[in-house]
């Protein structure tokens, strides 16, 4: 989008102090950031609409002059006004490994990301493997997808979810991860070839996080190491506010400020014995209290 002599486009990605910005119905422009932010320690990040000013027509060459507000951003994975979060699992071959999912999904409610789960190779699945999963997060509120990349099962209904979206795809390696974004660019003919080109050119290899172009407004960023998430910088009282399914309850127990831990007469507890709340949650939440808690005595 062209303003004046100026263009506005998003930062796809960032190495060694360029930036790649991808302007709709133009292209991408490799860019340098312009001294003033480092001078205000302002770091432009993956994910960023900016401001460009166009040195060269020809070579897409430009200079980032303006960062346009941020809507949020992550530390790690540096990047910026995420819409949504996709976390990969696969069902089997790895099996998921619930702590991890849950941490991951804590720290998309803290910064009030939403997510929408995704568990890939139902081809090779046993079905009692996928109603357990259905049943363990089905009751927490997060859109549940079934997919096989290997048979192309669901694609068409998470390019739905995506769609005008700039979503950051998250799991660990092994899931199938790699397949379903060849399979969501797939006949995606805009400028992705350009972008590929142009960033092929600059000869850095190291993995960094990169926006990648599905159609007009709808972009996914791979964000690689999602291995291991330590959720511990927020006090273990605000825990109980990251596991959506304890909301109903809320108000509910002998106890004001009630912790969900050792309390008698505690409402989630009793929903967990019920079943209406599934046990491996609510063990995840016990395991990252007690972690919080620990951390607080050193």
């Amino acid at each position: 989008m062209k303003t004046g002599g100026m263009m506005q486009g998003k930062i796809v990605k960032g190495i060694a102090g360029f930036y790649y910005v991808h302007v709709v119905g133009s292209g991408v422009y490799e860019c340098k950031a312009k001294g003033v932010f480092r001078k205000e320690k302002i770091k432009p990040l993956v994910g960023d609409n900016v401001e460009i000013e166009v040195l060269d027509e020809k070579d897409m060459e430009g200079n980032i002059t303006e960062i346009l507000p941020r809507k949020n951003d992550l530390i790690r994975p540096a990047v910026a006004n995420i819409d949504q979060a996709l976390v990969v699992f696969a069902v089997t071959q790895p099996d998921p490994h619930f702590n991890l999912l849950d941490r991951f999904l804590v720290m998309m409610e803290r910064k009030e990301i939403p997510t929408v789960l995704c568990f890939n190779k139902t081809d090779i699945a046993e079905s009692p493997l996928i109603t357990e999963l259905k049943q363990i997060y089905s009751g927490c509120g997060y859109p549940v997808l079934f997919t096989s990349a290997k048979e192309e099962e669901n694609i068409e209904k998470l390019k739905e979810l995506l769609k005008g979206k700039t979503t950051a795809i998250a799991g660990p390696s092994g899931v199938g991860k790699s397949s379903l974004i060849n399979l969501l660019q797939s006949r995606v003919k805009m400028e992705t070839g350009s972008i590929s080109r142009k960033i092929a050119r600059g000869k850095h290899t190291t993995r960094h996080s990169e926006l990648l172009v599905l159609g007009k407004d709808s972009y996914i960023m791979d964000t690689p190491g999602f291995s291991s998430l330590y959720v511990n910088d927020f006090e273990k009282e605000e825990l109980k506010y990251y596991f959506p399914e304890f909301d109903p309850y809320e108000g509910q127990c002998r106890f004001n400020g009630c912790d969900h831990i050792h309390e008698p007469g505690c409402a989630v507890k009793e929903a967990v014995e019920e079943g209406k709340i599934h046990r491996v949650r609510y063990q995840d939440y016990t395991e990252m209290y007690r972690e919080l808690q620990e951390r607080k005595k050193y």
